[in-house]
C-alpha cells in the first residue's frame, strides 16, 4: 500500500503509454470506449490512486478507475490488464507495446502491496472461502447488514476465475440452508425498502447461479425457493424500475392442462421446466457461441426436465389415448382442437431431444395412434393457427425419421383410391394454394417435401428398392399436382417482340410459381431418371420458359435455373428436346429484350452458355451457331459467344475431314478389290488356256507366259483410270494380293496425312471425289474377254 503521507503528494507519471479501453457488456461482448494515453494520479476526490486515460485526439476523459486495495486485478500475456470493479463492472485495458503494460501494472501492484511479478493480485485463500459471513442471526433479528451483503457478493467476483474455487464455495451455499436465509433477507430487505440491499442480493442471486452447479439448481427452482429467486433478478441495478417477473409468472403465465394430469410429479416437472427456462431468458436474452458453456448445468437440468416429460406422458396410455380420442372428432370445436393440437406442438418440440431409437418408437406410436388422419383433417381448417400447428407438427415428425413417413405415405396409397387424398399430396396443396406463399408455414412445408425428396437422405437397402420405391411413387403418384401451376400457365404471344405475355403475372403468383421452380428443380437433379418421362411428356421446359416474359425478374431467374439444371445434366435426351422443341428461342429473346444492362438475367444467361462451351456438348453447340449467332454478333464484350462459335468452328472442320478421310478409304478399298478380281480372272484364263493346248509346253515356254501374264496385269492396270491425288491427300493402303503376288513388285503406299481444306471448296471439291467415285464404280464391270495367249 502506498504511505499515506505520500498519496497527496503523487503527481502524475511524466511517461505516458497509449491504450485501448474496453468494457464487458451483458451479451458477454467487449465494447471499445476509445484509445488514448494512461496515466497514474491520486485523485483528492476519490480518496486513492486513479488510473486516468486521456483521449489521444482532444485529451477528453475515457476512462478514471480507482486501483481498489481488494479487487483482483489479472495481468493476461503482455498487454492487457482486465478487473472487475465492485458495480460488478468489468474493464479491460490493452497496451501498445510490453514496457507500458508492466509500467502501469507495477503501479496497481504498488497500491495493493504485491509483488510486480504475479499475475494475479488476489488470490483467493482457503481462509477466504471457509468463512462466509454469517446470516442467520440478521434473519432472526429481521434486520439487514448492507456491508455484510456486499462481503457476499465481492466473494463472488473472486471465485470467477477458478473452477476449483467456485465448487468450494458452492460446498458452502449449500449447507445449512444459506440460500434459504438469503431469500429471507430478501424479504426483509424489499419490505423495509432496502434498495441498496436489494442490489446486493441481485448480484448474489447472479452469482450462484453463475456457478453453474447442479445441486444449488435443485434448491434455487424447487417450489420453495423460485418465486423468491425471481424476486431477487428483478432489482437490477441498470434499471431505473425493476422487473416484475413474479407478477407474469403468477397472472400471465398460468399453467393450462388440455386434459387433466393425475400425477402429481409430472405437473411438477412441466411447472418447473417452464419457470427455469424463462429465468435462462432472464440470464441470456440473447445467447453467444461465448455463452453456452457458462450455464451448462443449468441447460443440462432443462434437458433432463424435458425427457422425463416425454418419458411420463408416452407411457401413460390412457392420457394419449384420450387426446386423440377427441382429435379424431371431426364435430371437435376450432378453440378446443387448437388447444389440443398446440400441446402436442409443445410435446414434440420436448422429444426433440430425445435419441433416434426413442424418437422412432414415439412417431410409430403416434401414427398408431391415428396422429396422420387427424393432421389431415387440421390442414384443411379455415383458422390459421390450427392449421399452421398442424404443419408444425408434421414439420416435427419428419424431423424425427423421414424414412417412417415415406413409408407411411406409400402404405396410404395401396388403400387410398383417389391421390388427392395422400398426406404429401395435401401437404403440397396446401403449398401451392396458399395466399401468402411466403408465409412460415409454406417455407416449412417447402424445406420438408425436400427431406422427404432427398435421396442421401433414404435408407439404402441391399437392393436399393426402398429408394427407388419412393421415386417412382412420388413421379407417378404426386409429380402432376406440384407441377399444376406450371402447367396451368396461359401465356399470350406479343407481336411487338415475339414474346409471350402471362396471363396472371402479380406478386402472390409469381412467388407461388418460385417455389414450384425450386421444387422441380431439386427434383430433376435428384430424380434424373424418374422425372424424365413427366418432362418430355407435359413438354415442361417449354411451359418453364414461358416465364421468361415475366416482369418479376426473380421468376425469370427462376426458369433459367430451371433449364440450367436440365442442361448441367448433359443428357443426350434432354439435349435433343430442346433441340427439337427450339427452347434456345425464348432465352435468347429474353437476354436480347434485356439489353446490355450488367445484372443478374444476363449473368446467368451467359453462364448457361459457358457452362454449354465448356462442356462442348457438341449437339447444343451446333443449335445455338447454326440458329442464334446472329443475334450474339453485336455482344462483342463477351467471349462466351465467341467460344460457342469457335468450338462449332472446329467441329465442323473435323466433321469435314473425318468424310474426306471416308470418301478416300472408300476409294482406295474399291481399287484393291478391282486389282484383286483382274488378278483372279488373268489367272483362270491362263489355266483354261493351258488345259486346253495340244502341245504341252516345255519348261523353258514358262518364263514367258508368266511375262506374258505380267504383261497382260500391266495393260490391266493402265486401263484403270484412278483419281489422280496430290501424295499429301493420299493415304497408306496395302493389298491383300495372293501368295503368287509376293515375288512380284509390290504397290506404291501413300501417306495418311491430310491438309485442312477451306470451307468454301469443300462443295467443289465434294463434287469432284463423287465423278471419281462414279468413275471407280464403273470400272468395277468386267472388261471385255481377251483372246486366248499363245495357243
Amino acid at each position: 500500500m502506498w504511505p499515506r503521507k505520500s498519496r497527496s503528494q503523487t503527481r502524475p507519471r511524466d511517461r505516458f503509454h497509449r491504450v485501448k479501453v474496453y468494457i464487458l457488456k451483458d451479451d458477454e461482448k467487449w465494447e471499445h470506449l476509445g484509445s488514448g494515453r494512461i496515466s497514474t494520479k491520486y485523485i483528492g476526490r476519490l480518496q486513492g490512486v486513479c488510473l486516468i486515460v486521456h483521449s489521444k485526439s482532444n485529451d477528453s476523459l475515457i476512462m478514471e478507475s480507482i486501483i481498489y486495495p481488494d479487487v483482483s486485478y489479472r495481468k493476461v500475456k503482455r498487454n492487457l490488464i482486465i478487473w472487475t470493479e465492485p458495480n460488478n463492472r468489468t474493464m479491460a485495458i490493452r497496451f501498445r507495446n510490453p514496457e507500458g503494460c508492466q509500467d502501469t501494472w507495477g503501479d496497481i501492484c504498488q497500491v495493493q502491496g504485491k509483488d510486480p511479478s504475479v499475475r494475479i493480485t488476489q488470490e483467493l485463500t482457503d481462509l477466504d472461502v471457509f468463512q462466509l459471513p454469517e446470516i442467520q442471526n440478521l434473519c432472526e433479528m429481521r434486520t439487514c447488514e448492507n456491508s455484510t451483503l456486499e462481503n457476499i457478493a465481492h466473494l463472488f467476483n473472486f471465485v470467477q476465475d477458478s473452477p476449483s474455487y467456485k465448487e468450494r464455495l458452492a460446498f458452502l451455499l449449500e449447507k445449512e440452508d444459506y440460500i434459504k436465509n438469503l431469500l429471507q433477507i430478501f424479504h426483509i430487505c424489499e419490505d423495509q425498502q432496502n434498495i441498496e440491499g436489494l442490489y446486493f442480493l441481485y448480484f448474489i442471486i447472479k452469482g450462484i447461479l453463475f456457478l453453474n452447479n447442479m445441486r444449488l439448481y435443485e434448491i434455487m427452482f424447487s417450489d420453495e425457493c423460485i418465486m423468491d429467486v425471481l424476486g431477487c433478478l428483478e432489482y437490477d441495478p441498470v434499471l431505473a424500475q425493476p422487473y416484475r417477473y413474479r407478477e407474469f409468472l403468477t397472472e400471465n403465465a398460468k399453467f393450462k392442462e388440455v386434459m387433466p394430469i393425475t400425477c402429481s410429479e409430472l405437473r411438477q416437472k412441466i411447472d418447473q421446466t417452464y419457470r427455469m427456462q424463462y429465468i435462462h431468458g432472464i440470464l441470456f436474452p440473447t445467447q453467444s457461441k461465448l455463452q453456452q458453456h457458462h450455464l451448462s448445468d443449468l441447460k443440462d437440468f432443462i434437458f433432463y426436465n424435458k425427457i422425463e416429460i416425454v418419458t411420463m406422458l408416452q407411457k401413460d396410455d390412457k392420457f394419449l389415448f384420450d387426446v386423440f380420442a377427441q382429435l379424431k372428432d371431426n364435430t371437435l370445436g376450432h378453440e378446443r382442437r387448437l388447444e389440443l393440437l398446440l400441446f402436442f406442438k409443445e410435446f414434440c418440440a420436448f422429444a426433440k431431444i430425445l435419441n433416434s431409437q426413442k424418437k422412432e418408437k414415439l412417431l410409430k406410436t403416434l401414427i398408431k395412434l391415428g396422429l396422420m388422419s387427424v393432421l389431415k383433417f387440421s390442414v384443411h381448417m379455415q383458422d390459421y393457427q390450427t392449421k399452421e400447428a398442424a404443419i408444425d407438427i408434421f414439420t416435427y415428425l419428419v424431423e424425427y425419421n423421414p424414412q417412417i413417413i415415406r413409408v407411411y405415405v406409400m402404405e396410404e396409397e395401396q388403400i387410398s383410391e383417389n391421390d388427392d387424398d395422400l398426406l404429401i399430396n395435401i401437404m403440397i396443396k396446401q403449398i401451392i394454394c396458399d395466399p401468402d406463399p411466403e408465409s412460415s408455414y409454406v417455407l416449412s412445408l417447402t424445406a420438408v417435401l425436400r427431406a422427404l425428396l432427398d435421396p442421401e437422405r433414404m435408407r439404402i437397402t441391399a437392393n436399393g428398392s426402398e429408394k427407388s420405391k419412393f421415386m417412382n411413387f412420388f413421379s407417378t403418384h404426386c409429380m402432376n399436382i406440384l407441377a399444376a401451376p406450371i402447367l396451368s400457365i396461359i401465356g399470350q404471344s406479343d407481336s411487338d417482340d415475339n414474346r409471350a405475355n402471362i396471363c396472371l403475372d402479380n406478386y402472390q403468383n409469381a412467388q407461388l410459381l418460385g417455389v414450384v421452380l425450386d421444387l422441380l428443380s431439386f427434383c430433376v437433379k435428384h430424380h434424373t431418371t424418374y422425372i424424365g418421362n413427366f418432362v418430355l411428356d407435359n413438354n415442361l421446359l417449354s411451359r418453364v420458359l414461358v416465364l421468361l416474359s415475366s416482369k418479376h425478374k426473380f421468376l425469370v431467374l427462376c426458369a433459367i435455373r430451371f433449364m440450367r439444371q436440365m442442361i448441367g445434366l448433359n443428357d443426350e435426351i434432354y439435349n435433343f428436346y430442346i433441340i427439337r422443341k427450339n427452347l434456345f428461342e425464348p432465352v435468347v429473346n429474353a437476354f436480347l429484350h434485356n439489353g446490355t444492362q450488367n445484372n443478374m438475367l444476363n449473368s446467368a444467361i451467359m453462364e448457361l452458355f459457358e457452362f454449354i462451351r465448356e462442356e462442348n456438348i457438341k449437339s447444343l453447340i451446333v443449335n445455338i451457331a447454326e440458329n442464334f449467332f446472329m443475334a450474339f454478333e453485336s455482344v462483342v464484350c463477351v467471349q462466351t459467344f465467341k467460344g460457342l462459335k469457335v468450338n462449332f468452328e472446329e467441329e465442323k472442320e473435323r466433321e469435314s475431314e473425318v468424310r474426306r478421310n471416308l470418301r478416300n478409304i472408300i476409294n482406295q478399298t474399291i481399287y484393291c478389290r478391282h486389282m484383286k478380281a483382274m488378278e483372279v480372272k488373268v489367272k483362270k484364263e491362263i489355266c483354261s488356256e493351258e488345259s486346253t493346248a495340244v502341245i504341252i509346253p516345255m519348261g523353258s515356254d514358262f518364263p514367258n507366259r508368266y511375262d506374258v501374264f505380267i504383261r497382260i496385269k500391266d495393260a490391266s492396270e493402265n486401263e484403270v483410270e484412278l483419281p489422280e491425288r496430290k501424295a499429301s491427300e493420299a493415304f497408306e493402303c496395302s493389298s491383300s494380293n495372293s501368295d503368287a503376288s509376293a515375288n512380284r513388285k509390290s504397290e506404291p503406299h501413300y501417306s495418311n496425312k491430310f491438309p485442312l481444306v477451306d470451307y468454301s471448296d469443300d462443295d467443289d471439291e465434294n463434287k469432284k471425289k463423287n465423278e471419281d467415285y462414279h468413275d471407280i464404280v464403273e470400272e468395277e464391270e468386267p472388261p471385255p474377254k481377251r483372246h486366248k495367249l499363245g495357243s
